[in-house]
């Protein structure tokens, strides 16, 4: 055999092809076009050791720039305890495929029904499902459950201070389901409830998301909304970030009915946009209508305690015209994840990361407003993001900071930047960024 490591023989090569009538290898690419096909020697290293192997990488890894990331937008730096990794690699956890067999996969359907445990708490809602694919597309799935339980109901009305990416997603899956997207008017940088009633009152419509915080970081102030949703028959749907709701006002306590986001800010590191994992958590009475399964508790003949799949309402276990969706991973390995570090982390640990976020943030905007070139774009109230108006070349300003291994924020706006701190971020870290800014003001038109 050319590859030992591949486990058909040469025998089962021929037997393969000649099954599917085929003479060679050759011949199933025969559909190709000779002019387009590649006829040279391709460009590889000759074999190499392991030693060898790993420090090619390793010198592909020093090109890298680390940066000091003062960044967020959904995407937050944030600390992850030595020990979850650790434990993320036993056995009995380390699988992302669909546990069919409750018998041999209770390692992984108990920290599932954990994980759906800590969420609800987290977010004040009766029950969590299994995880979705990230917080973008948990948003679509929920505005797709809203369309679905609407009936004769079309439109599903979305906040303008909803991140521009989750809305993307939304129109994304809105467009191929039906579902008209109708958007909410802001106001001061906050979503107009005036706007959001007048909307309402045309009928037709089926749901109602908002972000909390929102997209510029602003923390809005959702009371009276599900009232005001739920007497138009609509659901009153709140996109949260996850490790903020520790401290903030929960989607439960706003009167939501489902309630979505990303885990990634429970200590999942940024790795370059993913792999993170969605939530949905929603009210009891909505259970069957959620997308994904639900992992139950039970007791086995011996009386044992036991965990199983619950509910699954997708389209591989009911009739396909009654399935809410078709979502088939439950990116199970980043529940874990997120399940571990909340369990390391407990509650007060939580509440001290993001109160830590909460100080630091607040302290760089005091010294950036300082400067006398800063001002905060919304004088609302926020967590540990916020947006500011810059008065000089933000472009030049944020090419500074990376020349000096800094990611500064992320331009929302021709003379606006957002800056995010967590709890990663100390106050020696704080005032060199400031020094930074305030050398490069000083330099300005020199």
């Amino acid at each position: 055999m050319d590859f030992k490591y591949f486990p058909q023989t040469e025998g089962d090569v021929r037997d393969m092809l000649q099954k599917i009538g085929a003479d060679s290898l050759g011949n199933l690419f025969s559909m190709i076009p000779e002019q387009i096909r590649f006829k040279g020697e391709y460009d590889l290293p000759s074999s190499k050791s392991e030693i060898e192997v790993r420090e090619e990488f390793d010198s592909l890894g020093r090109m890298n720039t680390p940066l000091l990331c003062f960044a967020g937008a959904g995407v937050y730096d944030h600390y992850t305890p030595s020990i979850v990794p650790a434990l993320l690699r036993r056995s009995e956890f380390l699988t992302s495929y669909t546990p069919y067999q409750a018998e041999i996969s209770q390692g992984t359907l108990h920290y599932i029904f954990e994980y759906q445990s800590m969420m609800s708490e987290l977010t004040g809602m009766d029950i969590s499902n299994a995880s979705m694919y990230d917080g973008t597309t948990a948003t679509a799935e929920a505005v797709l459950m809203a369309f679905h339980a609407g009936k004769k109901a079309r439109k599903v009305l979305v906040s303008n201070t909803v991140d521009p990416k989750t809305l993307a997603v939304v129109n994304t899956y809105a467009h191929f389901q039906g579902v008209e997207i109708e958007i909410i008017a802001e106001k001061d940088g906050v979503t107009s409830i005036d706007d959001m009633k007048a909307r309402l009152a045309q009928g037709g419509v089926a749901g109602v998301v908002v972000q909390q915080p929102n997209y510029y970081g602003v923390v809005e102030d959702y009371s009276g909304f599900s009232d005001a949703v739920h007497e138009s028959k609509a659901l009153f749907i709140i996109n949260s970030i996850a490790a903020d709701l520790a401290l903030l006002k929960t989607p439960g306590e706003y009167g939501a009915d489902i309630a979505v986001g990303d885990v990634q800010s429970l200590g999942l590191p940024m790795s370059f946009g993913g792999p993170y994992a969605g939530y949905m958590c929603c009210t009891s009475k909505l259970m069957r209508k959620m997308p994904g399964r639900i992992v139950g508790m039970t007791k086995d003949n011996r009386g044992q305690r036991a965990f199983v799949l619950t509910l699954q309402a997708r389209e591989q276990h009911i009739r396909r015209q009654k399935a809410t969706s078709n979502i088939c991973s439950n990116e199970s390995l980043m529940a874990l994840f997120a399940t571990i570090y909340m369990s390391v982390m407990g509650k007060e640990g939580l509440k001290e990361a993001a109160q830590l976020s909460y100080d630091g943030a607040h302290y760089l905007l005091e010294k950036l407003l300082d400067t006398g070139r800063f001002r905060l774009s919304f004088d609302k109230p926020f967590f540990n993001e916020f947006c500011v108006t810059f008065d000089g070349d933000i472009d030049a300003l944020q090419k500074m900071l990376l020349d000096n291994g800094i990611m500064g924020g992320v331009k929302v706006g021709d003379d606006k930047l957002m800056f995010a701190v967590t709890e990663k971020r100390t106050k020696k870290e704080v005032d060199n960024l400031v020094a930074l800014i305030v050398e490069f003001i000083n330099n300005e038109g020199k």
